[in-house]
């Protein structure tokens, strides 16, 4: 009988272990191994694009302009007499001013209507765009002197890429930009263009593209940096465009582009480079300088005599600041304490300071004919992209 009981317990045992090998998780087909579960997929990280190869990094990625905080002065700079530099398109002269006691302290005769005075990439050089005269001619901001000219072909205006690996010039009447040597100015590439009267610029924040003004065609370029080849061109919606300064937003992801005949700016986002839309500032709008804490944008309307204040955070023009006796404010720059804003008045040979903080006009400077991109210098930053100061 004992025997029989422990028989019948081996046989339900065996049972049970029959019954379990039949509850898995799912069915198989018979001899088939089971099939493991593939492990979760771990999800791939989204990739950033690299910035322009030997561009120095942005200080930080949210603000293109970090570098420029008040009286943050390069060593290469930092002991350079302060002055700003007026170059005067119908005297053939640069008048130079001391902003301590707004005077004219010396006048440059340079070559045939200057148009602008840009500082190099490395900051020791000013470089004067003699656009008639087709020479650039370098002054030493430490000492103020000129040296000899350079041959250079219609310099309307002047910029450098973002790793100093070129100069490039924007030939406006020949219908090209022109990379050169930063340092000789010797020509490495022609890159002709469509439009007419390729004048201002500004680079992506990564460097690799920049966008281009053309101000006698109302039109925009999209060119490549490292290939120097143009990838986007677009006509603007405005009959009579002429677009001119081109800045970028402090996070990168916006260009602002002022045009005289629409009276404003043009907002457009550059990785896309679909048709922008305008933001009305003013009569004239020519100009854009961002201040030294990246948070607001001063717009010169030359046509009506004022200046625009854009606040980046807030997206929308905040002030209006009016010279008293009306001008003419053109190009210019900001101090490197930030306090106050320099102009050009083009059509009243004068030049006009303006306080940051109130908007009160300081004083009003006579200098040559036809005072056009004058520069602060020197200014905060690491390198210049060129124009009238673009610093990063």
């Amino acid at each position: 009988m004992a025997h029989l009981k422990k028989r019948s317990r081996t046989l339900l045992a065996a049972a049970l272990l029959v019954a379990l090998a039949g509850c898995g998780t799912g069915s198989h087909p018979e001899g088939a191994a089971p099939v493991k579960k593939a492990a979760p997929a771990v999800p791939k990280r989204a990739t950033v694009p690299a910035g322009l190869p030997g561009m120095p990094p942005l200080l930080d990625p949210h603000d293109v302009y970090a570098a420029d905080r008040p009286n943050r002065l390069s060593p290469v700079v930092r002991n350079f007499p302060s002055r700003v530099y007026v170059p005067n398109t119908n005297s053939n002269t640069v008048s130079v001013i001391d902003p301590t006691t707004y005077q004219v302290v010396e006048t440059i005769p340079v070559g045939v209507q200057p148009q602008h005075v840009v500082p190099s990439w490395d900051m020791k050089t000013l470089w004067v765009n003699n656009n008639r005269g087709h020479t650039l001619t370098p002054i030493d901001p430490a000492t103020g002197v000129a040296g000899k000219p350079v041959e250079v072909h219609d310099p309307y205006n002047l910029y450098f890429t973002p790793n100093g690996k070129y100069a490039v010039v924007m030939a406006s009447l020949d219908r090209e930009l022109v990379f050169r040597d930063p340092h000789t100015m010797e020509r490495k590439k022609s890159v002709p263009v469509s439009c007419y009267g390729v004048n201002h610029a500004d680079f992506s924040a990564d460097g690799r593209y920049f966008i281009v003004s053309c101000e006698f065609s109302g039109e925009l370029l999209k060119v490549d940096t490292e290939k120097m080849e143009v990838i986007g061109q677009q006509k603007l919606p405005f009959q009579g465009a002429m677009p001119q300064d081109v800045k970028i937003s402090p996070d990168g992801k916006t260009f602002y582009i002022a045009d005289m005949m629409a009276h404003g700016m043009w907002v457009l986002d550059g990785e896309k480079f679909t048709t922008p839309g305008l933001l009305p500032t003013g009569k004239g709008c020519h100009g854009l300088y961002v201040g030294r804490d990246s948070r607001e944008m001063y717009v010169s309307n030359r046509g009506e005599g004022s200046v625009s204040v854009f606040d980046f955070q807030q997206n929308k023009l905040t002030k209006k600041w009016w010279l008293p006796d009306g001008g003419s404010p053109d190009m210019g720059g900001v101090s490197a304490d930030g306090k106050v804003l320099w102009l050009s008045g083009r059509y009243d040979s004068e030049v006009y300071a303006i306080d940051t903080t109130t908007g009160k006009q300081l004083a009003r400077i006579p200098v040559g004919s036809g005072p056009h991109g004058l520069a602060v210098y020197p200014q905060p930053g690491r390198y210049s992209l060129g124009h009238t100061g673009i610093f990063r």
